[in-house]
């Protein structure tokens, strides 16, 4: 596939991500579940967002927002209604996010791949009382949300990568 397929796929992968993780987070505002009890959390801050804290719903909501923005921006990239979009700011967009979010699958932010598998072979043990959530959220964390942290990411740094070619002028358009 040449490059500046995978560079257009990235966009609309991310804009998909975007979709299926503003959809998430827009049901948890809405109060659903939604996957929140398998959120790698501190057992505090977990207890919190799954008695539906005020501050947790809020943040659902600026998060599903944010979600409808990543997929106008993702979208921008690559439909000819994103020539409006400056494209120097979308580049930045997409790589910062991109970045983030790769980092945040490798374990760099403390979940991730590289955390949950220090916590899952007891390199780095869990406090005494919470060591069973743990390990099952790390579990989670490594089989489902850093997958898709790192797809998103990627997805996001292909579209930042078209933005930065010298083609995504003239491919913006198709």
């Amino acid at each position: 596939m040449p490059r500046a397929d995978r560079a257009r796929l990235g966009a609309y992968g991310a804009a998909a991500c975007a979709a299926v993780y503003g959809s998430m987070k827009l049901a948890q505002a809405l109060g659903a579940n939604a996957l929140a009890d398998k959120d790698p959390l501190p057992p505090a801050m977990r207890e919190r967002l799954l008695a539906r804290d005020p501050l947790f719903v809020a943040s659902h909501w600026l998060l599903a927002g944010a979600a409808v923005i990543g997929v106008i921006v993702a979208l921008a990239t690559v439909r000819p209604w994103g020539a409006v979009l400056p494209r120097r700011l979308a580049a930045v967009v997409a790589w910062t996010l991109g970045i983030f979010m790769i980092a945040r699958a490798a374990g760099v932010l403390g979940f991730g791949f590289a955390g949950d598998a220090l916590l899952l072979t007891g390199v780095r043990p869990a406090s005494g009382e919470h060591a069973e959530l743990a390990g099952t959220l790390a579990r989670w964390d490594l089989l489902l949300w850093s997958p898709f942290f790192l797809l998103w990411g990627v997805c996001w740094t292909a579209a930042g990568w078209r933005l930065t070619s010298g083609r995504a002028v003239r491919a913006r358009g198709g």
